[in-house]
């Protein structure tokens, strides 16, 4: 071949690789990766977050489990696709979604009006309700004696919400936490003389000996603070991987792994 002519092919085929790599360009802003091999699964950035036992924290052998890591495991496995958790905090967890640097979170995130102007979630997949928490052996027994105390709660979360609707009714301050384990030790310390928790949470920590705290206050389970948890994405974004969750969490109901799941972490009593 001519130099004119191999000069020309070359410039032919890098035209054609520039025009593929723009198609294959996401419409989306999400973090999705998808393989330019349409038999290979697609792979979602789902965000998750740092200790919220049952649901997420990380385990002795050093790797996350948990109610929500074991479902996500799951349903992934029956509908086929691949994905990096990442476990970044519930706060920056919908942050991260919403900005549109990850897919999807699932992180006990409950489902309520206010979260469904800016994501879709999922079918519920637990229904939780929230609680107070006080040190064991704490002389605190009712809303009434957090009276000029203050109390610990959790950024973002059903639970923070709670204690801010009470805080004018009952006269105690608020300090918040990015963490649940964070705010727990700043109840054992004495910081804090209540936290405000969801209550299979608590319920769980409790139940392992993990803290030494004791429940002395619950929400009515019809009330406005007892809401399912969702798996959640951008609104209007990630259809695709929300239809996932969805038909793989009816998937594994049926067939028993969603209970052989939740009975692993928390008894009949939860």
């Amino acid at each position: 071949m001519k130099l004119r002519q191999f000069g020309a092919a070359l410039g032919g085929m890098l035209l054609a690789a520039s025009l593929v790599a723009c198609g294959g360009s996401q419409s989306s802003d999400t973090a999705t990766t998808q393989s330019a091999d349409s038999t290979e699964p697609a792979k979602y950035k789902i965000e998750t977050d740092v200790a919220f036992a049952p649901f997420e924290y990380l385990g002795k052998s050093n790797e996350y489990e948990g109610i929500d890591v074991d479902l996500l495991a799951a349903i992934a496995k029956d509908q086929g696709f691949e994905y990096e958790l990442d476990p970044v905090g519930f706060d920056a967890a919908l942050q991260n979604v919403q900005s549109g640097q990850a897919d999807g979170v699932i992180a006990g995130a409950s489902i309520t009006e206010e979260r469904k102007e800016v994501f879709d979630f999922s079918d519920p997949y637990y229904d939780s309700t929230v609680c107070c928490a006080v040190k064991a052996d704490s002389n605190i027994k009712s809303f009434e004696d957090l009276k000029d105390k203050n109390v610990a709660t959790k950024t973002g979360t059903m639970s923070a919400k709670w204690a801010e609707s009470l805080k004018d009714q009952y006269n105690f301050t608020t300090t918040e936490f990015k963490d649940s384990d964070i705010m727990y030790q700043d109840v054992t310390s004495g910081n804090s003389v209540a936290c405000f928790e969801d209550t299979p949470v608590m319920k769980y920590a409790i139940s392992t000996g993990s803290v030494d705290l004791s429940v002395i206050e619950e929400a009515d389970a019809k009330s406005e603070w007892a809401t399912p948890y969702g798996f959640a994405v951008k609104k209007g974004q990630n259809a695709e991987l929300l239809k996932k969750f969805n038909d793989g969490l009816a998937n594994i109901k049926k067939n028993g792994t969603y209970d052989e799941i939740v009975n692993k972490y928390v008894k009949a009593d939860k």
